[in-house]
């Protein structure tokens, strides 16, 4: 029984250890690439995961997370994707791809960005995703390109604003449309849009019979504005 229990401990470790050779990391990861190439995402992420299952020295596992994450984003999968971005940063704060991973989750957000009208919640969670960036990780490979997207992040999210100031303001709903487009005028001030939500403002308070309250905005907007195109209506107002 000992020379048989020794045999079959002995076959066990054999088939172990041809386990363990036939494992070639790299190997694994070139033929995921190549049926991610291939568009075979889902075949690909299996392999993936054996990667990340297998892999005892801990140097190919992040690489395979990624892999997986980013073959979610060629799929257009995007929360499956945001998901597995998340997952990396928690498991691999450190790792020199953990600001790549804040990035590709901005960016999944920011690539969402349609329209004023419909792109503000993406472009608010793009935001967000983009500041965490900056102050987690501000030596990060993106910088330039990050400030652009803020700013463009920053802008839909205005116009956002200013049309749903506007749409109070056609609707006769004069003290939303005030606060609206004052909230506007603060937060983002460099919206190239203000000069024509002070007008508005000023319309507004006119609509509410505010006529005091009125020439104060239109005057804002002769001061700040002088070269606006609602210049001479401000005027007006300001009488």
């Amino acid at each position: 029984m000992l020379i048989i229990a020794s045999l079959l401990i002995t076959s066990c470790g054999k088939k172990a250890a041809q386990r363990d050779e036939a494992f070639d990391a790299e190997k694994f990861l070139a033929a995921a690439d190549k049926l991610i190439s291939n568009k075979e995402y889902e075949e690909a992420r299996k392999i993936l995961v054996e990667v990340k299952n297998r892999d005892k020295s801990k140097k190919y596992a992040p690489v395979a997370h990624l892999k997986i994450a980013d073959s979610y984003i060629k799929e257009e999968e995007i929360q499956s994707a945001i998901e597995e971005y998340r997952k990396f940063i928690e498991l691999y704060p450190d790792n020199r791809f953990a600001s790549y991973s804040q990035y590709q989750i901005a960016m999944a957000y920011f690539n969402q960005i349609e329209s004023p009208d419909r792109g503000s919640g993406a472009a608010q969670k793009a935001l967000s995703e983009f500041m965490i960036l900056k102050e987690r990780y501000p030596r990060n490979p993106f910088r330039d390109i990050v400030e652009l997207r803020i700013e463009k992040c920053r802008s839909v999210i205005a116009e956002g604003e200013f049309i749903v100031g506007e749409f109070y303001y056609k609707k006769g709903s004069f003290n939303s449309a005030i606060k609206r487009f004052t909230g506007l005028i603060e937060q983002y001030p460099e919206y190239r849009r203000n000069d024509e939500a002070l007008l508005l403002i000023g319309k507004s308070y006119l609509g509410l019979k505010m006529k005091e309250k009125a020439a104060e905005y239109f005057r804002i907007l002769l001061d700040k504005y002088p070269s606006s195109r609602f210049a001479s209506e401000a005027k007006k107002g300001s009488l």
